[in-house]
This record gives structure tokens, C-alpha cells and sequence, in this order.
């Protein structure tokens, strides 16, 4: 694939000001870490199309770990 291949679709962001950047901080600030981590999957569940209460298993054949000889 070439990078001519991709298209930035401007439409779907915008620069916001200072004043949606400070509400949008304080309103995800006092979230716990568990919490941002869920909105996080989330996220990754609608960008890869998967259903957040079944996810895909990893392949675990596609790595291996070995121990090195000293």
C-alpha cells in the first residue's frame, strides 16, 4: 500500500479552544485509571469491530519465549 492510499477525513475532527480543551480535561481527570482503561476498550472494541463481553483470544503461536544459555 502507498501512502497515496489513505485519505485524512477532516470532517470528523476539529481544533477546539482552549476553553473545550480545559472543560474536556476536568471532566476526564477525576476519572480512576480502571475507568479510562475501560473507555479505552472501549474504543478499541469499535475500532476493530469486536464485542466488548466476547474479545478475540491472542494467537499465542505467533510469539514463543525461550531461555538463553548463559
Amino acid at each position: 500500500m502507498k501512502a497515496a492510499d489513505f485519505k485524512l477525513d477532516r470532517t470528523a475532527f476539529h481544533a477546539g479552544t482552549h476553553s473545550e480543551t480545559e472543560k474536556y480535561y476536568s471532566e476526564m481527570q477525576p476519572k480512576t485509571g480502571k475507568e479510562r482503561l475501560e473507555a479505552a476498550n472501549y474504543l478499541n472494541s469499535v475500532a476493530f469491530q469486536f464485542d466488548l463481553k466476547n474479545p478475540p483470544k491472542m494467537d499465542r503461536t505467533a510469539f514463543s519465549a525461550r531461555k538463553h544459555k548463559l
